[in-house]
């Protein structure tokens, strides 16, 4: 906490100031997208302060931090959602998880959770399958199936039945959570039913999983600095 938090410190600023301003989603403009945008910039920023040596050296950090780049180009084009650019915003934050999915690898493998994971997404999917039409049919589909691997890959990695877990992997999978928690708003407001209070469980969700995801980037670097303590 005393390492990690002071960097923290602009991310958390730039989310009360979206919440406090809390522009109209009826008038989109480059200004409501950067207020959007700018917790996403602060925990890029975030990174970045590790140094760029350490994003190099690890595959999953920099990873995390491409796909903070793709989800800011997400929020942007979301802004402008009913102007004909929500499959845009779709596919950047499809990309994202697969960055994810990559930064919290393969192993360990853990079935159990990956059908768990599974059933969830098969549920979810087939409470909507009935409100999409056209190529929305599909492309939810594959989207539930990338959050869902993502999902996955967060919860394998934290092994808490075997005591190996660490809070930056808990991070992980608790902000994996947060953000399947989050689309499934956005999807059950957009094409279901309105959902009381939407876009603040929507943005609240979101910016909390992201903030737990780039955080369990710093993972190697805990691991480095036991190792030299030892």
């Amino acid at each position: 906490v005393k390492s990690e938090g002071p960097k923290l410190v602009p991310f958390f600023k730039a989310t009360c100031v979206y919440f406090v301003l809390w522009l109209p989603t009826s008038s989109p403009s480059w200004f409501s997208a950067l207020i959007k945008c700018l917790p996403i910039f602060c925990l890029w920023v975030f990174l970045l302060a590790h140094g760029i040596n350490f994003l190099v050296s690890h595959r999953s950090a920099s990873r995390i931090l491409a796909g903070l780049i793709f989800s800011a180009l997400g929020d942007a084009f979301l802004i402008w959602q009913e102007q004909g650019y929500f499959i845009h915003g779709l596919l950047m934050f499809a990309i994202t998880h697969i960055l994810y999915s990559s930064a919290f690898g393969m192993k360990p493998l853990d079935l159990k959770a990956g059908l768990l994971m599974g059933l969830v997404c098969s549920s979810c999917y087939a409470f909507l399958y009935s409100y999409l039409s056209g190529p929305f049919t599909y492309l939810v589909a594959v989207y539930i199936a990338l959050i869902g691997f993502m999902g996955w890959r967060a919860v394998a990695g934290m092994q808490l039945c075997n005591d190996l877990w660490t809070w930056t992997k808990l991070s992980a999978c608790i902000g994996a959570m947060l953000f399947m928690v989050s689309d499934l708003t956005i999807a059950l407001n957009k094409f279901c039913f309105p959902v009381p209070y939407s876009r603040f469980i929507i943005m609240a969700t979101y910016y909390a999983a992201q903030m737990l995801i780039a955080l369990s980037a710093v993972e190697s670097r805990d691991e480095e600095d036991f190792r030299k303590r030892s």
